[in-house]
């Protein structure tokens, strides 16, 4: 149950980035187009943070994107018998983390830039994201 909390609190931060780790390293050859399309959609959520426009992750919109993609990304991490929980506990820790590292991502801003900072949170979800992705 751990690694849906841990996988939901990714999802908190880069809401697509959980979903194509799991694409990539669970079902690229068995699911191309999801692992393909997974993979443009998270990055295209990467490279739209950076933009001065991007909207805030804890409006309702992002929150909800948030919010189900930990679920999914939760239930994918958890035993089979366990996914209802996962699904919980992820999109649990998807909005909780959605506010922390938004305040974390605010001090950051002021101190780094926006463009810094977000590069730091991006290497950090990706990489905890296919971590937790590869078991």
């Amino acid at each position: 149950m751990l690694r849906s909390v841990l996988m939901g609190a990714v999802a908190g931060a880069r809401a697509m980035t959980p979903l194509a780790a799991l694409a990539a390293t669970r079902g690229g050859t068995r699911a191309p187009v999801l692992s393909a399309g997974s993979l443009l959609l998270a990055a295209g959520e990467l490279a739209g943070d950076k933009q001065r426009a991007a909207p805030d992750r804890i409006v309702p919109a992002g929150i909800a994107g948030r919010l189900v993609s930990g679920a999914i990304a939760g239930a994918a991490c958890a035993r089979r018998g366990d996914r209802v929980a996962g699904a919980l506990v992820g999109a649990a820790a998807a909005i909780a983390a959605a506010h922390l590292t938004f305040r974390l991502r605010q001090a950051a801003t002021r101190r780094w830039g926006q463009t810094a900072s977000g590069l730091i949170e991006d290497g950090l979800a990706v990489a905890s994201a296919l971590a937790l992705a590869r078991r």
